[in-house]
């Protein structure tokens, strides 16, 4: 009978943890580097940090792919870079939800896992972020064939800080994540980006930019994406609130500023009244809620997407 009790017990607890993991590890994970040749590494021994779905440190960057099915799927991609301060990646509200409503309009999606500067495992914790995003980039796009998309239609959105990491992958002039392999060719530069209350750079407004501390704040310093706008920077979406006081919508108009000034005229900046900080996919009031729609019909306009029969 104690045994039999102990056997439940370890049942209830197995059930327990299965039920509070997120979708997303059920899902294909790709590592983005052979583990003995990651750059910018110690070569430490560290594992991940995961609770409550947000992970706080990223033993291997990596993705893990959301496919849609074969009679929707369109020839288009999209890399989501869940936000979290650049302390944290919360995948679950800025990862799974969205990738889920990206396949329900025929988009394949990965959600990017990415070393955060907090890490001590290596040598530039500052441009870690960087570097695995540019290298998200480059394997989806040498596997497009693979996914049946087209590797001219690979874009990337990100809330928060993953809005700043996916608008730093897309103005970048220097490929800093080459490791000596067959990706080191391949483009680093998405076609497009949706950036959901991004922070523009350390110069501009919000709590969270003057609340960042060490290498969070270098980082900051260093990609200001405003300034790093020029001709050859790619279309891109802004989805922000007035409310927002954690990212000042201001950080969004400076963006879309320097777009317009270097002639990138696809691009789009939509101010809500209403939606607080990193915009959610669900549960958002009044106008808000339309900004999935935006962002799908932006995708149409700028031929990403096929426009609707």
């Amino acid at each position: 009978m104690k045994r039999f009790l102990i056997m439940l017990l370890v049942s209830a607890i197995v059930s327990a943890a299965m039920a509070q993991e997120s979708d997303l590890f059920c899902h294909k994970r790709i590592n983005l580097y052979h583990i003995g040749n990651m750059p910018n590494a110690k070569g430490t021994d560290h594992r991940d940090s995961i609770e409550r779905n947000r992970i706080w440190r990223c033993e291997q960057p990596r993705l893990y792919e959301y496919l849609p099915g074969a009679e929707e799927r369109k020839d288009a991609a999209v890399i989501l870079i869940p936000g979290g301060g650049y302390i944290k990646q919360a995948y679950e509200t800025a990862g799974v939800s969205l990738a889920k409503w990206l396949n329900s309009i025929g988009v394949t999606a990965f959600v990017l896992l990415h070393r955060l500067p907090n890490q001590p495992d290596m040598t530039d914790p500052v441009t870690g972020p960087v570097m695995d995003a540019q290298r998200a980039v480059k394997w989806v796009r040498a596997h497009a064939r693979d996914y049946g998309i087209s590797p001219d239609k690979i874009g990337v959105m990100g809330c928060s800080a993953g809005a700043h990491l996916s608008g730093c992958v897309s103005v970048a002039k220097d490929d800093i994540s080459k490791c000596g392999d067959e990706l080191d060719t391949v483009p680093c530069r998405p076609n497009f980006a949706i950036l959901i209350s991004p922070a523009a750079g350390a110069a501009n407004e919000g709590n969270f930019i003057k609340g960042a501390k060490d290498n969070v704040k270098k980082l900051l310093e260093k990609y200001q994406i405003d300034k790093m706008v020029d001709s050859t920077t790619v279309p891109m979406l802004m989805i922000h609130a007035s409310n927002d006081r954690t990212v000042s919508p201001m950080n969004s108009v400076e963006i879309y500023k320097a777009l317009i000034s270097n002639g990138i005229k696809q691009s789009s900046l939509h101010i809500f009244p209403f939606g607080a900080h990193s915009i959610a996919l669900r549960d958002q009031p009044g106008s808000t809620a339309y900004w999935p729609e935006i962002a799908e019909q932006w995708m149409r306009e700028i031929e990403m997407l096929p426009n609707a029969k």
